[in-house]
């Protein structure tokens, strides 16, 4: 009886230490999704590169799409210029070393020096570890 016992709290500590585990996962692709939206806000080159995967494939809801360096030049030149982001109902689905958020952005832009516009965009983010950190592979953003 006592062995059942024993096993029993075993398997619960287990079960609430995996819990945990996920739980701080998404914790940590929560923070890499901010530090992404406050980059895009500051135009930060250098957060930029550091959270983009190597192969980002960056889609616009225009239907454009960019490459890491393309995604990084046309943020930093002003070319897509953010100047505010708001972001709600956030939802972060894990899968091994993947990550798949969904969200809502708001915002107001200021692309090319023209007068500032709002979006408001259905996000898709597609985030991977990469070298113990959450790096963003993917984006597709559709009009709302």
């Amino acid at each position: 009886m006592m062995k059942k016992v024993l096993i029993f709290l075993f398997a619960i500590q287990l079960s609430a230490f995996s819990a945990f585990a996920q739980s701080k996962e998404e914790a940590a692709v929560a923070a890499a999704v901010e530090t992404l939206r406050k980059a895009l806000v500051d135009a930060d080159k250098a957060t930029l590169e550091n959270i983009a995967a190597d192969a980002l494939d960056y889609g616009h809801s225009n239907g454009k799409v960019e490459d890491k360096a393309e995604f990084v030049r046309a943020i930093v030149s002003g070319e897509s210029d953010f100047v505010t982001i708001d972001i709600t109902d956030q939802k972060i689905q894990l899968s091994g070393n993947a990550a798949v958020v969904r969200h809502k952005l708001s915002g107001t832009t200021n692309n090319k020096g023209q007068a500032p516009g709002t979006v408001k965009l259905g996000v898709l983010q597609v985030w991977q570890k990469q070298k113990g950190g959450w790096k963003l592979l993917a984006r597709q953003a559709v009009k709302i």
